[in-house]
């Protein structure tokens, strides 16, 4: 077993990849209750075709297939896993993204008892003709939930803006008629090709013994035989860098309208630390172009058109990168051209040091914040691993950012050809 100390943070990280090539890291904190875990595959809503060497032919599922996979993992033939962990006093759940599914959890009593359930749980499917048929129900009632939610529609219309045929601008939970074709085969298929032990990383942060956990996940990996591990190639179409349409608009139940700006990545093929930088770079581009202290806000806050801040991320997930700035707000029409005219001004004008500092400053003080949570480490770091980035260098690389840095990323991904509209209003 390994080990990496980070001497800012007082933070050390041990590391080992198991027989099966499982990779695992145990990361101790003293003085804290509860144990986090996450056991995550590189798997998500995205990885919809795929081929696995020593096979022959491309395999693709039904839109929504790992979310329903994801879904079907807690049942077993000894019943529900929920009431499992209840009983063992954890609390269990899991999520599905763009390019993972995590399985998470919580514990503050029988640590080595709920760890052994959850690595057993992920690594036992049990899926059957009616459990399937069952589960298409309710997850057609959860599809049904999202497509009244205005946010999460237009989280997925100014996707659909920006991408011609990739599949990230489909609904993680796919639609009511793809998860209708979902099968119990593909379940298998998908499980057995994105589940292998080498495919999945195993996160665990909280008051324990190093040794005593990496033993224990060890004993319990090595009484289970697996099958071999293959290689697997996801296919995507080939996208382009070109939007899909430049502008949309969008009619639903809404009191006040939304206006979504979206840029798609150009360059999306980053990874390691190079990524880090890029990434950092437009968070601290977004909050000083939109922030809560930023010229335009409160520009268009005190002329009356803001009915709420900004809200803006960058996501870039394996191959698939893009920026999106959001706001509800009355003239949506004004208020777009405006946001506009803001990301000109600055593409325009020079990054000042003292505004620059200003924000890496707030977001280094952010990042501080957030790691002082075991569960928001327990849930970020394995989204940095599979980027190849490390979640506690974070913090040196925003040290190291510099104006020109700044400029070159904001000239890099907020170009007009990149951009589109999406307007939310009134039915």
């Amino acid at each position: 077993m390994k080990s990496v100390t980070y001497n800012k943070l007082g933070e050390t990280i041990y590391h080992d990849r198991l027989a099966n090539g499982l990779e695992v890291y145990i990361l101790p904190k003293k003085g804290f209750h509860k144990t986090f875990a996450t056991f995550t595959t590189k798997y998500g809503s995205i990885n919809n075709r795929f081929s696995v060497q020593g096979k022959s032919g491309i395999t693709q599922v039904p839109d929504g297939t790992a979310h329903f996979l994801e879904h079907k993992m807690f049942e077993s033939e000894q019943g529900d896993v929920y009431h499992t962990f209840a009983k063992q006093g954890a609390f269990v759940n899991a999520f599905t993204g763009f390019t993972r599914t995590s399985y998470t959890l919580s514990a503050t009593t029988n640590i080595n008892r709920n760890l052994e359930s959850l690595l057993d749980f992920v690594q036992e499917p049990y899926f059957t003709d009616e459990m399937v048929e069952k589960e298409k129900g309710i997850i057609e009632q959860e599809i049904r939930m999202y497509q009244d939610n205005p946010d999460w529609r237009a989280r997925f219309g100014i996707l659909d803006n920006m991408y011609k045929s990739h599949p990230v601008k489909i609904d993680i939970g796919g639609t009511i008629a793809s998860i209708n074709q979902i099968t119990k085969a593909d379940l298998y298929s998908c499980y057995n090709a994105f589940y292998h032990p080498s495919n999945m990383l195993l996160f665990v942060i909280g008051p324990i013994i190093p040794e005593e956990i990496m033993n224990l996940i060890q004993n319990n990996q090595q009484k289970k035989d697996f099958w071999e591990s293959q290689k697997i190639h996801r296919i995507f179409p080939n996208e382009g860098t070109e939007v899909n349409r430049k502008s949309s608009v969008m009619r639903m139940s809404v009191q006040t309208p939304k206006v979504f700006i979206g840029h798609k990545e150009r360059y999306p093929e980053r990874q390691g630390q190079q990524l880090l930088k890029y990434e950092l770079c437009l968070n601290v581009l977004l909050e000083l172009m939109f922030g809560s202290s930023s010229e335009a806000y409160e520009k268009m806050h005190d002329d009356g058109y803001l009915n709420s801040p900004f809200t803006f991320n960058y996501t870039n997930e394996k191959g698939v990168g893009y920026s999106v700035v959001g706001v509800d707000c009355r003239e949506p029409e004004i208020v777009a051209s405006l946001i506009n005219e803001t990301i000109f001004k600055f593409k325009e004008e020079s990054i000042q040091k003292e505004d620059a500092q200003r924000v890496i400053k707030k977001e280094m003080g952010s990042f501080l914040s957030a790691i002082n949570s075991p569960q928001f480490i327990a849930n970020q770091f394995t989204r940095y691993r599979f980027n190849e980035m490390d979640l506690f260098e974070v913090l040196p690389t925003l040290e190291n950012l510099t104006e020109e840095d700044l400029t070159d990323a904001l000239h890099l991904h907020f170009s007009d050809e990149a951009r589109s509209l999406l307007i939310v209003k009134e039915k």
